[in-house]
């Protein structure tokens, strides 16, 4: 399998080819996923939730960031690796520009943006060659103002802002963006309406390609998972397991043997 590239990922949408996408935030992950023949892997500021046990990404930092990414990096060979912006990077214009870079330097080949808000960040980043894929509707780095996850675009006005969001992003610069919980026949409208590839999550078929939470679809979260998410695999009920059979037989003086 070749290196994927930002134009295999803009062929693909023209050719009516789905993108496949997941989370990594470790080298073994990564790799595996590589082997796989995923598309593009997102080392997302999700780690928070699922790695490192905050509630939600906002204390997520760019630190946090840059260490997975490397991590990540060591596992890849084919993948298209990207990584997320965390919140904390957009108090100024030049603090994102030096985040990004130091995301570029840890390995990632594009970092995502959440929203319009920082759109003249997006183009700054395109105008220093640094890739863009953007995020709309729910978006986790604003659940403090916004609200819980819940699906966007149910009203007219909800949708048509969609719809105008999703083409300003392409005009700032973006190759490609998420869509997160937004109503599907909105999706299908937006991904219609844009030449860059759309990638989906909990936002139904129509778009692009799709994303998820590795540590979701392979039942390793501890705690709710979304209803959008389908489990591919039960990997906590297996790891529970073996633990317990390895303190069993240590304890029960089976392991190791003599």
């Amino acid at each position: 399998m070749p290196k994927i590239t930002i134009p295999d990922l803009l062929s693909k949408k023209k050719n009516g080819q789905k993108i496949t996408c997941l989370t990594a935030y470790d080298a073994p992950t990564a790799q595996m996923l590589d082997e796989a023949g995923i598309d593009l892997v997102l080392v997302g500021d999700t780690l928070g939730n699922v790695i490192l046990g905050y509630e939600n990404t906002l204390p997520v930092t760019i630190s946090d960031m840059v260490h997975h990414t490397k991590a990540a990096k060591k596992g890849i060979k084919n993948v298209f690796l990207a990584a997320d912006m965390p919140l904390s990077s957009f108090v100024s214009e030049g603090l994102a520009l030096a985040d990004a870079d130091l995301l570029v330097e840890a390995g990632a080949e594009a970092v995502k943006i959440e929203g319009i808000r920082h759109v003249s960040i997006i183009k700054e980043l395109v105008k220093n060659d640094i890739p863009v894929i953007g995020h709309l509707g729910f978006l986790p780095q604003s659940i403090g103002t916004d609200g819980g996850p819940a699906v966007k675009g149910k009203t007219v006005e909800e949708a048509d802002s969609l719809i105008s969001a999703a083409r300003l992003l392409e005009s700032a610069g973006v190759f490609s963006m998420v869509l997160e919980l937004v109503k599907p026949d909105i999706a299908k409208k937006i991904t219609s309406s844009v030449k860059v590839p759309t990638i989906g999550i909990g936002s139904g078929p129509y778009c692009d390609g799709q994303i998820l939470v590795v540590n979701d679809m392979l039942g390793l979260t501890c705690g709710k998972v979304p209803n959008f998410v389908k489990k591919y695999a039960d990997l906590k009920d297996v790891v529970v397991d073996a633990a317990k059979k390895y303190a069993e037989e240590v304890r029960g003086l089976k392991f190791p043997s003599v």
